[in-house]
């Protein structure tokens, strides 16, 4: 990684001139470069030329780099994306920045960002867990979990498969808004998978103020969509934080006031979710909120209809290909519970290596945030459906119940 230059100290400042000269209301609601012209201003905010903090414009600047990268499709032909594209590379010459690096530097101790003020008086009800041991209370921790084609794991541990195309409602209480969007994964199937991932923080008394953030296909930004880091200007501000963990692939947002972590990530061309939450956040809500796919599952209508599939004519599924996707996941999943199951029927039906490492992810976000050790692992699917809507009794061989499944996703959607 090169060290900056000290004798132009202007071409920063240009840049940052020219980002928000662009960032006008003509720029397309697809194309998401205001975004990263937020992000690097938030970064670079009290910087100066010269010595360690050069290499810290480094590393912005690649991650300027990177944001531009992955919203270039949706940006074509977009004045400010282009201006912008033109001004990184002017300036990682300027500051002699290899394009090869980090793109995200650690933590300072003692930040001085607006952004990252720490306030030392954050009030004792911005820490869920503290303010429980206060009442000598201690949180039961919850589950949910969405991957694939896609497979649902609700805070109950009921595990489905459904097809729930377009915007759904994963929570909705009192303090957390989430929804989803899948789209078709294969035209001739109904088989789709999650594109975007809207989450919604509530304001919340002295900790927080109202945050959205936004995940979609190749746009896993480290920030809310107002470019803020954390939860605003209130004195618990620091009690809600966004943090990447794998540039563009992995971040993770911590919410201590509801004692909630909250991951996302990108596989391949699709996103998974996953969340642990304390029981009493996740009941803190009235019955008029409407549907929320994490606690009580998808409607039995989008649920996968194993049962009326019995009877109709079978479209045989070819040994050495069972066969073969079984393998695969094997590698990343060498017990055969659901997630392992669910890996062998998205590559089935999408062909799409991917889903190996959705499923994969989706069970080592399992382990890191079920609080239960025993029930990392599931063997057996929801069973509660009403008639029309069960899954095959346990004595039905598997290998049955996947070429059901295969046909299942195989069949167009009504």
């Amino acid at each position: 990684m090169g060290m900056g230059r000290r004798d132009d100290p202007s071409g920063h400042r240009i840049l940052q001139i020219l980002t928000i000269v662009l960032c006008l209301p003509a720029v397309s609601c697809q194309c998401r470069i205001l975004k990263c012209n937020s992000e690097y201003l938030s970064a670079t905010s009290g910087l100066h030329q010269g010595g360690e903090e050069s290499v810290e414009f480094c590393v912005a600047l690649r991650a300027y780099s990177q944001c531009t990268r992955r919203t270039a499709r949706a940006c074509r032909g977009d004045l400010a994306y282009h201006s912008a594209v033109h001004g990184i590379e002017d300036l990682m010459s300027q500051h002699n920045c290899s394009k090869v690096g980090p793109t995200h530097g650690p933590a300072p101790a003692q930040p001085t960002s607006p952004d990252c003020m720490v306030h030392s008086d954050a009030p004792e009800t911005c820490n869920y867990e503290k303010s429980l041991a206060q009442q000598g209370r201690q949180a039961n921790y919850t589950h949910c979990g969405l991957f694939g084609d896609p497979h649902l794991r609700t805070f109950s541990d009921d595990f489905q498969t459904c097809k729930v195309r377009g915007a759904w409602p994963l929570i909705d209480n009192s303090y957390l808004f989430v929804q989803v969007t899948n789209v078709a994964v294969v035209h001739s199937s109904s088989a789709t998978a999650a594109s975007k991932i809207t989450i919604i923080f509530k304001s919340f008394q002295e900790c927080v103020e109202q945050k959205v953030y936004q995940a979609e296909t190749d746009d896993l930004p480290a920030a809310f969509v107002d470019g803020s880091r954390n939860g605003g200007d209130k004195h618990g501000a620091n009690s809600l934080w966004v943090a990447e963990k794998s540039g563009g692939q992995h971040i993770e947002i911590q919410a201590r006031y509801i004692g909630t972590t909250v991951v996302v990530r990108q596989a391949g061309r699709y996103l998974t979710f996953a969340i642990r939450m304390p029981e009493e956040i996740m009941n803190s809500f009235e019955e008029n909120q409407g549907l929320q796919l994490c606690l009580r599952g998808c409607p039995t209508n989008e649920r996968m209809d194993w049962a009326l599939l019995q009877g109709r004519g079978h479209q045989d599924v070819p040994a050495h290909r069972s066969a073969a996707a079984a393998a695969k996941c094997k590698d990343k999943l060498p017990v055969e519970d659901l997630y392992f199951w669910s890996c062998v029927f998205d590559l089935l039906t999408t062909g799409d290596m991917n889903f190996t490492l959705a499923a994969y992810y989706a069970l080592e976000d399992v382990k890191t945030l079920h609080s239960n050790k025993d029930k990392f692992h599931i063997y057996h699917r929801t069973a509660d459906l009403p008639p029309g809507n069960s899954c095959p009794e346990a004595t039905v061989p598997f290998a049955l119940l996947l070429l059901l499944c295969w046909i299942c996703c195989s069949l167009p959607h009504l």
